[in-house]
């Protein structure tokens, strides 16, 4: 029997409207740490994403370090796979990879090819082992396939897609080549997959532009498990249980508030099958959305629903909710944000966003100019009809001036 732990895009470094994550990162990597024991985990698998960009901060880094050295402390003979996603640098990665690779971290920033162009494939290969020391099972490796990293294939089908499923099938051979009969595969990969759930203002379709989802047969029956990163909300791949997400530990954004983050427990029998459980992440920072949902409400509203909310007491500032407040307006409000600012300022809440909706159309121009030609039309004809088209209702005279006055300058400056 072999344990598996599956989790991805920590994107350590992480800040939302400006606050860093780092508090809400810390609580996870912990909480992390006693599940690898608790659980008794034999292998421990990042599929990408570790960093939130390709050029982390020294102290994303020394997070992410600080915990590889508790982890194999705590858990002396766990393995640990860490394969890059698109938002890490392949290099950066790979680069303290031979030390890593010495205490038992194994990790795959991206494809490395010879003089000759071939992939080392080995690097690749990872035989992971239960407490006993015994090999149970083969992962291939596979970190975000950039590009680059694609053969040209003469195929009917999409290049893109008949390319990563070259790279995946010539892995397959190689795991199919090292392990015994006994012995289960199991692949990475950070991707995104038909059918997938992604979060909005989150994580989008990766593999050239959005029209290269990756089919699920890519991954063969006889490939026991793959554990995927990229997208943040956990899920399975059209039904089937062996092909997950496992979603990233915490909200990366206030679209992604609303679900319970986790990671996978993965268990491998004798036999090669599986089964898959999900262990709910505490979260230790709330976020708030008011009022929740995509729904938006008048600003009385807003700050009574703030008001009335049960606020933890005694909070330190990292403590503290996150908050964003969605307001419906029938006029622009110059003074919306002080107003609300004063409102908060004396909740233990830190105001990130205040999103406002209008209640006019929003159509483009385009489509509220009627038979006229835009050319036809005076600037302040112009002006007038996208206040109209955003804001319902004509502009303002103290606004016309303003624009009368900027319109002037501009022709003199000309």
């Amino acid at each position: 029997m072999l344990k598996i732990i599956h989790t991805a895009d920590w994107h350590l470094g992480h800040h939302l409207h400006g606050v860093p994550r780092v508090y809400e990162h810390q609580q996870f990597l912990s909480w992390l740490l006693l599940q690898l024991e608790e659980q008794q985990a034999d292998v421990l698998i990042v599929a990408g994403d570790i960093f939130d960009t390709a050029n982390p901060s020294a102290a994303a880094q020394a997070q992410l370090y600080d915990f590889l050295l508790q982890a194999r402390g705590k858990c002396p003979y766990i393995d640990i796979v860490l394969v890059g996603g698109n938002h890490d640098s392949a290099a950066r990665l790979d680069a303290p990879a031979a030390i890593l690779n010495a205490l038992g971290v194994f990790v795959v920033g991206g494809l490395i090819r010879d003089e000759r162009g071939e992939i080392d494939w080995q690097r690749l290969l990872v035989p992971l082992k239960n407490s006993q020391g015994e090999i149970k099972a083969w992962c291939g490796a596979m970190p975000f396939l950039r590009h680059a990293d694609l053969p040209g294939i003469e195929s009917t089908d999409d290049p893109l897609i008949s390319g990563v499923r070259e790279l995946y099938s010539q892995l397959i051979q190689q795991l199919q080549h090292n392990a015994q009969q006994n012995e289960a595969l199991l692949l990475t990969g950070h991707c995104y997959m038909v059918d997938g759930n992604i979060s909005e203002l989150s994580e989008r379709k990766i593999l050239g532009g959005n029209q290269h989802a990756l089919p699920v047969d890519i991954f063969p029956e006889q490939i026991c498990y793959t554990a995927l990163g990229h997208l943040h909300l956990a899920q399975n791949v059209g039904g089937n249980e062996s092909v997950r997400y496992s979603g990233s530990p915490i909200p990366l954004s206030f679209d992604e508030q609303h679900y319970q983050h986790q990671v996978v427990l993965v268990v491998v029998d004798n036999d090669k099958n599986i089964t898959t459980d999900s262990l709910m992440v505490p979260r230790s920072v709330e976020i708030l959305r008011i009022p929740d949902g995509k729904n938006y409400s008048d600003l009385a509203r807003a700050l009574q629903c703030l008001s009335e909310h049960p606020f933890a007491k005694d909070l330190s500032i990292e403590q503290q909710p996150l908050l964003e407040l969605r307001i419906a307006l029938e006029k622009p409000e110059p003074g919306l944000r002080q107003q609300i600012e004063q409102c908060v300022a004396d909740l233990p809440v830190r105001l990130l966003k205040i999103s406002t909706a209008y209640s006019g159309s929003e159509k483009g121009l385009a489509d509220v100019v009627d038979e006229q030609r835009l050319e036809e039309l005076l600037p302040e004809q112009v002006f007038q009809r996208c206040y109209q088209s955003k804001y319902d209702q004509d502009a303002p005279l103290e606004m016309m001036s303003l624009f009368h006055k900027l319109y002037e300058d501009l022709q003199e400056s000309e």
